[in-house]
């Protein structure tokens, strides 16, 4: 082995990504291209990567379509761009093939908002309860719930449990907030929430929409209450995606993760599309975590198939279980094939 890539594979752990310098004039959506067939790799991105991310991807969505096209890839590889908790479920769906996260240090503030020991102790002084987890969480936290939701399956999944059955919704407590006046439910919430979705504007965002009469204002369910109070349409991202290609509006103040707005602008071109601000000194919301993924991070990822994701057999088939209550509910709901 190379003495530089020998280093570099030994700061992994450390760095998080293999730290190795590329040639500058190399085409990366060929040669990234070539790996795929090479290997014979899929590449899942999320809608909030970087826009040359998800050009080069084989398919890109939230988490629900995203932990589908993983459920039934019949490639050897599955390199994930998106966060450490998305390519840990790739890897529960998947055992036996090789998963690959381009940064291992692209993490999620909403996962990282609930320890596993805190929430299991938690768990543990209601257990007349069900524990429904939203899927932006660890394995350990899907291995202590019974039933896994997505912001797009969300609705439907609380309404196939029994009305008089007591629910933990964790860990995102905006989105429990949520799902708790579309539902009639009073689920206990964990209080943990997404540093993005969190620090919108509702100050700056009236006075953008003052300045934008007529513009609508979409939110991700993420959103705290008095975003969502204003807000003409609520949506997990695919949703809020659908609604603003088909809706008769052309402008539109959109208040997620802004890595979607390229998707919505390749998919309605002649439409406007604002990024929602939030209460800092930025005009637009990044999430910093998936934005740690890079063409070259992924590049290298794909070459040298690191970092992968391993994971203990018994957390895997532990959480395996919700994730599956989870695939079937949505299944027989219509929301999935």
């Amino acid at each position: 082995m190379d003495i530089n890539i020998e280093k570099a594979v030994k700061e992994i752990e450390s760095k998080g990504f293999l730290d190795l310098d590329l040639d500058p004039s190399m085409n990366l959506f060929e040669a990234i291209e070539d790996l795929k067939k090479e290997k014979n790799a899929v590449l899942l991105a999320h809608y909030y990567q970087e826009p040359d991310i998800q050009d080069v991807a084989d398919f890109i969505g939230d988490s629900l379509g995203l932990a589908q096209q993983a459920a039934k890839t019949n490639a050897d590889v599955i390199v994930f761009a998106g966060v450490h908790f998305m390519a840990e479920t790739a890897k529960i769906l998947n055992p036996s093939k090789k998963v690959l996260l381009p940064d291992l240090k692209a993490g999620c503030s909403l996962a990282d908002s609930a320890p596993a020991g805190l929430f299991k102790a938690y768990k543990y002084r209601y257990p007349d309860h069900l524990v429904v987890s939203y899927i932006n969480c660890s394995a350990e936290i899907k291995a202590l719930s019974d039933i896994i939701c997505t912001s797009s399956n969300a609705v439907s999944i609380i309404d196939s449990i029994p009305k008089d059955q007591a629910i933990i919704f964790a860990p995102d407590k905006n989105l429990g907030a949520f799902l708790n006046k579309q539902t009639g439910r009073n689920m206990r919430l964990w209080d943990g929430a997404c540093m993005v979705h969190e620090i919108f504007s509702l100050e700056k965002i009236t006075k953008l929409k003052i300045r934008n009469p007529k513009a609508k204002l979409i939110a991700h369910p993420e959103c705290e209450d008095v975003i969502l109070k204003i807000a003409d349409f609520v949506g997990s991202t695919t949703q809020l995606l659908k609604f603003a290609v088909t809706d008769n509006c052309n402008e539109f103040i959109v208040a997620t993760e802004t890595g979607i707005l390229h998707q919505m602008q390749k998919d309605a071109p002649f439409k406007t599309f604002i990024p929602a601000p939030p209460n800092n000194s930025c005009a637009c919301n990044d999430c910093p975590h998936m934005k740690l993924n890079t063409l070259e991070k992924l590049y290298l990822c794909m070459k040298y198939e690191l970092p992968e994701i391993n994971m203990v057999e018994d957390l895997r088939l532990a959480a395996l279980k919700p994730m599956n209550r989870m695939m079937d509910i949505s299944r027989a709901a219509g929301l999935i094939g």
